[in-house]
Formats: C-alpha cells, sequence, structure tokens
C-alpha cells in the first residue's frame, strides 16, 4: 500500500474561547508555553507542504479564529494549490467572518455540535450561549452559500443525544456528520469514566450501518471508530448486502479504518508531527525536519503502517486491513500504541479455533 499524506490538520493556536470537557490540547484563552508561530513561519510550513504533496489543509486549534491572520493564512494555503478548510466552535462566526472564508478560499468549515439542544450542548462546551452561537453560525453559512460539517463528540453524558443530532444537523443544512467516539487525551483523561461503554459503542455502529443504507443526502461517518468497516462488513455478509460495493463505498484512499500516520496527521502549534488529533506522540517535528521526511522516515509511522506487528485480538483479527483498531484509543488507554483496541468486541476466528 502506498501512504501518501491526504488531510492535514494543523493547530494554528491553542487559544480558546471555550473550555471543553474532551479538549484535546486541553486549550483555553491563553495558553503558556504554547505561543502562536508567526504568519511567516505559517507561510514556510505551507510551502514545505506543498513542495511535496497535496493535501487537504484544515486550520484548526483551539479557536483559529482567535488568530487575526488567519484569513492571511487561508489565502496563502489556497494560492498554493492546497485545499484549505477551516475547524470552527462556531461561536465567534458573523457575516464579516463570512466574506473573509468566502474571500480566503476556504473549501469546507466544520461546526462542533454536541446536543440538539442547549442545555446538552452548552453543558459539553462549558460556556451559556455556544448552542444558539453555533447554530447562527450554520444559519449563516448557509445563507452565504458556504459548505459546513457538523462534528459531535459523544460520551455518556450526551450518548443520547445521538439520535436527535442526526435530523437536527440535516435540517441545518450540513453535508456530512461526523460522530466522534472520544478518545481520552488531554482534557479527555479526566473524564475517562465517561467513555461509552464498549456495548454502547458496538450498538452505535449497528445503528449507523442501519441508517446509512437509507440515507442519501447527508454523508454520516463514525469517526475514531475504525472498528465501523468490520460492522460493515459483516453486517453486510450476514443480510445480504452488496458486499462489493459496500466494501468499496467505505474504505478510504484503500486504506484500512484507523489511517493515523498513514493518511491523516496533525500538526500542532509547536511544531510537532502526530499521526492523529488524539495521538499525542511526535513523530518529527517541521522546524528540525522536512515534512517530507518525517512522514517518509519516522519510526512511529513505519510502526502504525506495519499492520502484522500490532499485538493482541488486532494482530490475529481477520479485519485488521480494515479497521486495524484506533491506535491513539489503544495508547491512551494501555500506553503502547501497537496493543489491541480497547472498545473491540470481536473475537478473530484465529483466537476462536485455539480454544
Amino acid at each position: 500500500m502506498e501512504f501518501i499524506p491526504k488531510w492535514i490538520a494543523w493547530e494554528i493556536t491553542r487559544r480558546c474561547n471555550l473550555k471543553c470537557v474532551h479538549c484535546r490540547s486541553s486549550s483555553q484563552l491563553e495558553v503558556a508555553g504554547h505561543p502562536d508561530f508567526s504568519l511567516d513561519e505559517a507561510r514556510r510550513v505551507l510551502d514545505d507542504i506543498a513542495s511535496y504533496a497535496s493535501p487537504v489543509v484544515v486550520l484548526s486549534g483551539g479557536e483559529p479564529l482567535l488568530r487575526p491572520d488567519v484569513f492571511d493564512i487561508a489565502r496563502y494555503g489556497t494560492d498554493k494549490g492546497l485545499r484549505i478548510c477551516l475547524a470552527t466552535n462556531g461561536t465567534l462566526v458573523t457575516p464579516e467572518i463570512c466574506g473573509q472564508i468566502k474571500d480566503a478560499g476556504i473549501k469546507m468549515v466544520s461546526l462542533s455540535l454536541d446536543g440538539a439542544s442547549a442545555e446538552v450542548h452548552d453543558n459539553f462546551r462549558n460556556m451559556p450561549g455556544a448552542f444558539a452561537a453555533t447554530t447562527n453560525a450554520a444559519r449563516l453559512f448557509k445563507e452565504q452559500g458556504i459548505k459546513f460539517l457538523v462534528n459531535s463528540s459523544f460520551t455518556k453524558r450526551n450518548q443520547k443525544e445521538i439520535g436527535k443530532l442526526y435530523p437536527f444537523v440535516k435540517a441545518l443544512g450540513a453535508t456530512a456528520w461526523y460522530m466522534f467516539m472520544i478518545v481520552p487525551t488531554g482534557r479527555g483523561e479526566d473524564i475517562m469514566d465517561e467513555l461509552v461503554s464498549m456495548e454502547d459503542y458496538e450498538g452505535f455502529l449497528a445503528w449507523h450501518y442501519e441508517m446509512e443504507k437509507n440515507e442519501h443526502d447527508l454523508l454520516v461517518r463514525p469517526t475514531c471508530a475504525p472498528s465501523y468497516y468490520r460492522v460493515v462488513l459483516q453486517k453486510a455478509k450476514e443480510q445480504g448486502d452488496d458486499f462489493k460495493r459496500r466494501t468499496l463505498q467505505f474504505s478510504t484512499g484503500g486504506a484500512k479504518g484507523c489511517l493515523a500516520g498513514q493518511l491523516i496527521v496533525l500538526i500542532d502549534v509547536d511544531g510537532n508531527v502526530l499521526p492523529c488529533s488524539y495521538f499525542p506522540m511526535a513523530a518529527g517535528n517541521i522546524r528540525e525536519q522536512s515534512f517530507k521526511e518525517i512522514w517518509e522516515n519516522s519510526e512511529l509511522f513505519k510502526n502504525l503502517r506495519d499492520f502484522k506487528s500490532y499485538k493482541g485480538r488486532c494482530g490475529s483479527c481477520e479485519y485488521v486491513g480494515v479497521c486495524g483498531g484506533c491506535r491513539a484509543r489503544a495508547y491512551a488507554m494501555t500506553g503502547d500504541y501497537m496493543a489491541e483496541e480497547p472498545f473491540c468486541s470481536h473475537v478473530p476466528f484465529k483466537l476462536k479455533e485455539k480454544k
């Protein structure tokens, strides 16, 4: 398999106007020790990336709209031929911001929404009024023809919202809805006891499979849930669905479910290149090495791409080629990123045969 970077999340600031319970970077309005880099450095990073590949680059945070030069960065990336996107919590969006998004050539904006009501979302985001502000941003985007998707993160405190958020997000006019199964990193480590149970996790994936069969307008994907690709194959076979069609539909450029360090990475505000947004281990630093050198030669990335070396049930699993388990969750919960996926209930055929 050829490994080409397709999607880069770039933490252009760690500052944020919210203090969400699950924040991977423990962001707050002022973050000591993690200052924003300069516009000149931002341009250098984009030059470095564009000289090697043509990935989607998502300007993220923290809250990227707190940077006064966010649209200068976006325009520079657009002019380099990169597909620039923006990830915002939505609370700072105004009609003027919408105009700047369009002028900078930003192709897609993601909004964060964790409940279908202010009671649930504002509790998750630790800010009264966040729900009203974010849904207002969605309204403005729809009015001004800006494509947007919605990211929703789930723990025990809001898992009952999944069925409510689906029609709500669709009514907002989003093009896609990504359901994030929390990986306990950053501030998320403080809510370890709020992680959804293994049984509920499996149930969400089964629910999604049935829902997706009849959904033709909204792209819906479980995220940080590579086990879904195993569920797709199991359910398709059990129910007699078009096995080949569904297999192709749910593959991503031929890669398996967990794309960390294979098709995607995160560059944090300090220049560290991480396998994904929830994997707090650096493969290298773009202030010291080129992106190309890190992507092609990092020992961490080489390990993640070596599926045969995965341990436990993942290493024995017949679905390792399409799933592989969440490497970030394995690392967060066991300290070993090559360990088996902690939330997967599947017992591989090889292990059943030994019993």
